[in-house]
Formats: C-alpha cells, structure tokens, sequence
C-alpha cells in the first residue's frame, strides 16, 4: 500500500503544498508567501516557515505526518558524471571528488547524494549492466549518475522548519528530481523514452527551462528575468507598489494581460526563451524537440503562453499533462514541483 507524503515547494511568490499517496493526489494546497521569508532560496527564518505551513495544513483540512521538500536548484549543486562501475562504499567516498572544481567551500560541509540515470528502462538491469561501447571506451564497464550536493546546512535549516511544522522531513531532492518522476510516470512501464521534454517554469525572480531526453535530465537553463517584471511595468503605469501590481496582474485588472504594456513586456520574455532554445539546439543538433509544458506563476497567463507559442513554434502543453489525473487538480500549473517531489 501506497505512504501518503506531503510535498512541499517553497518558491518566493508562493507556498505549495500537495498530499500525494503513490501516484494519486490527494489534497493540495496554494498560499502567498509572506514578504522577504526568502532569500536566495532559502528560508530567513525556519520558525515563521514552519509555523506557516503548520497553519496552512490547518486551514485546508491536511494531515500528514511526512514531508518530501524541493529544494531550488540554487541552492544544491547538480552534475552528470560518468564513473567506473564499483560499489556503493566506492561510490560514496569517490562521488565528492566530482565537485571539487564547483564547490568552492570545504567538500565536508557537504551531502552528496545520486541516482543511476536511465532512459525509462527497468532500473536494476540498468544499474548492472554497460553498454559494449562505453566498454570500449573506457576499457571496463561505467555507471552514469546524476549527482548532487547539497550544503548540511541547508538540510539541518529544512529539518528544523520540517519539525517546527509538525512534519518529519524524509525526502529532499532537487527540482529536477521532481520533473523526473512525473515524466517517469507518464512512460509506460517497460518502455524506453526518448521523446524530448522542455519543462517552462515561469518563476517570480526568473525562469527556468529543464531539457530532458526521456527521463534523463540535458541541461537547465535559467533567465534571469521573471513575472515580476511584468509586476513593474504595471506598478508604473498604474502608480502603484510592486505588491499591489501583482495583484491586478493575476487578477486581470482592467484587463491589464492584454494591454500593449504588458505585451511588449512578453516579447522580451519570449525573445530570450528563443535565444535560450536556439543556443541548446545548437548545442544539441540530434534535438527535434517539439513540446514544451508550462508551469510555475506565469502559466496562469494566457496572452503570456499565446505569445510563447507564436514565437517558440512549439506545441503548448499544461502541467496537468503530467500529472496522473492531473485535470482535477487546481491551480496544478503551481502544484507540479510539490506533487512531482512527493510521488513515488
């Protein structure tokens, strides 16, 4: 029988909570997260976080004792390496070695963690066995990891919110991890994928695009341009605070979306999602990706995606696609990373 957890995404805009059991979404939750609460991705304080996803579960009617956390991809250090075939003892003391040219602080301050990458294939074949070419290559059987390290730090600080909520934290993975699950589900089992997903996670303070062929994870691409550029533009034209032109955005004030103002703030956005996949299929002339899933505050937006649509020539996809019964789902453009990272 399928654990109940419950995933959580902490972003600066909002905080998203999903009870998940296996693969079936159970509750979920959306609030506003309170001004400065978060500061390069992390948590100011764990006391006030926790005391408000306590008070959140509270509200929405969620119990669950288990927590799975996104963390943002800022704040951990992620890398494809390819190693020698050994075992997990090996693995674990050669693993942080493969940081040393990233991490500028001391390699002990640091939790290092893998998974075996595949490409939708049974997962136990596909730890044991190397193709005959990376033999040939390597001159000996290889293992292909995505790796991750993560400050222990920044896990003590998640445990203590964790703990002041009333949860006990048992999973922490990177976004990717979580994006990762969600494909793995929508593949049927047994099969191999190799069909190309770009997840489009329009943020607040930036957006991000997650390349993936099948279930293995390309390359993330981040610009550093997000909704709150649009906050801007009608905080200007309105005269008003940032905070309050973020209310008239979601809410379509005035029909705000639409204007001029807010459409020639789209053309910039989209012209530098069209540098971002131009330089990648450069980067990777085998790519014919056609489809893009949109998630993250500014999927709300529609004139946004029409425009992301008309200047990326791709098929526009929701989030719900990737969910399994995700059409049920509210607000699951926000929910995917908090759903994503509580699946099992």
């Amino acid at each position: 029988m399928a654990k109940t957890i419950l995933g959580i995404d902490i972003g600066y805009d909002s905080l998203k909570l999903a009870v998940v059991s296996g693969r079936q979404v159970r509750k979920t939750a959306v609030v506003p997260m309170p001004q400065n609460l978060i500061r390069e991705g992390r948590v100011v304080s764990t006391e006030t976080m926790g005391e408000l996803i306590r008070r959140t579960m509270k509200e929405h009617g969620i119990r669950c004792g288990r927590a799975a956390l996104a963390l943002p991809n800022e704040t951990v250090f992620i890398r494809a390496v390819t190693m020698p075939q050994m075992s997990v003892d090996q693995l674990n003391y050669n693993l942080p070695f493969e940081f040393r040219d990233y991490i500028t602080d001391e390699l002990k301050d640091y939790l290092f963690d893998y998974a075996v990458v595949s490409n939708g294939e049974e997962k136990k074949a596909e730890e044991e066995k190397s193709t005959e070419e990376d033999s040939e290559e390597s001159g000996g059987p290889v293992m292909e990891l995505m790796a991750v390290a993560a400050p222990k730090a920044l896990l003590e600080e998640s445990r203590e919110t964790m703990h002041r909520a009333g949860l006990k934290l048992v999973k922490a993975a990177p976004t990717v991890c979580a994006f990762q699950t969600l494909i793995r589900a929508n593949t049927p089992k047994g099969e191999e994928s190799q069909q190309e997903y770009c997840i489009l996670d329009l943020g607040y303070q930036s957006i991000r695009m997650y390349m993936f062929r099948g279930d293995r994870h390309m390359v993330t691409r981040v610009l550093e341009i997000g909704m709150s550029s649009l906050d801007q533009v009608i905080s200007e034209v309105y005269s008003v605070d940032v905070h309050l032109a973020h209310t008239y955005l979601l809410n379509n004030y005035e029909d705000c979306q639409s204007k001029e103002y807010c459409m020639n703030a789209y053309g910039s956005i989209t012209v530098e999602l069209m540098r971002a996949l131009n330089f990648y299929r450069f980067s990777n002339p085998d790519s014919h990706l056609e489809d893009i899933w949109v998630c993250g505050g500014g999927a709300c937006i529609k004139p946004l995606q029409q425009s992301i649509a008309e200047t990326l020539d791709l098929h526009i996809h929701t989030a719900s696609e990737l969910i399994p019964g995700g059409a049920s789902v509210e607000e699951d453009y926000a929910l995917l990373q908090a759903i994503g990272i509580a699946m099992e």
